[in-house]
């Protein structure tokens, strides 16, 4: 996957983040269904979507560093 298909999906991110994505050799379809789960989980899990697995569910542990803690301060 290029930085070009990660960033139009997650928007801008870091370099070192592009590139720990691109290892995965995951598809852009499955960074956008891991993104979907990192956003919309309840949702998604009231569709009847199984939960993720394999390269999609390294991407949204991936993913998940990106979100800020609750309580850190942000926002």
């Amino acid at each position: 996957m290029r930085a070009q298909d990660i960033t139009a999906v997650l928007g801008p991110v870091d370099e070192a983040l592009i590139a720990e994505i691109s290892q995965t050799g995951a598809s852009p379809e499955e960074l956008a269904e891991a993104w979907a789960w990192l956003n919309a989980d309840e949702a998604l899990i009231n569709e009847g979507r199984p939960l993720p697995s394999g390269r999609v569910a390294e991407l949204v542990a991936l993913l998940e560093t990106l979100e800020p803690e609750p309580g850190d301060g942000a926002g």
